[in-house]
């Protein structure tokens, strides 16, 4: 199994500003995505880099549960993530920039296979701890090829 790239764009009429602060709080995400269940942030403080959020999805018809870390925070143009979930990793990066009609959003992220179904997504004993990768950088994550 081979990694999943993920990819999409869309115009908010919105300012960009405020189109950051809203997505950067994962606690949102329910509100536009109908798969997203819950959203709870598990870090202390305010949202930034290094902030970690506890999700649930439904994928298939099925609950996923994950946990998505901030590994860039750039305010107000750039946003990276890993999520971790029981069967993928993913890495991810919405860049968001002004244009007359608002913001332009671009996301982009690469999703690998985990060989463990049954892993804990809190566990990072797995794969490579978040935190300042750039998406397109290639890794390996040890146990898989």
């Amino acid at each position: 199994m081979g990694t999943a790239r993920i990819e999409g764009k869309i115009i908010i009429n919105r300012p960009v500003d405020a189109v950051f602060d809203f997505v950067a709080d994962e606690r949102n995400e329910p509100r536009f995505n109908p798969q997203m269940r819950r959203v709870e942030q598990i870090s202390p403080g305010p949202i930034g880099q290094g902030t970690r959020f506890r999700a649930e999805t439904t994928s298939m018809g099925r609950s996923v549960e994950m946990v998505i870390e901030f590994t860039a925070y750039d305010r107000p143009g750039r946003l990276s993530s890993f999520t971790r979930m029981s069967a993928m990793d993913i890495r991810g990066t919405l860049t968001l920039d002004p244009v007359p009609e608002g913001t332009h959003a671009l996301g982009m992220g690469d999703g690998a296979p985990r060989r463990t179904q049954a892993a804990d997504p809190l566990d990072r004993s797995h794969g490579p701890a978040p935190g300042g990768d750039d998406l397109g950088q290639s890794q390996t994550v040890p146990g898989s090829s």
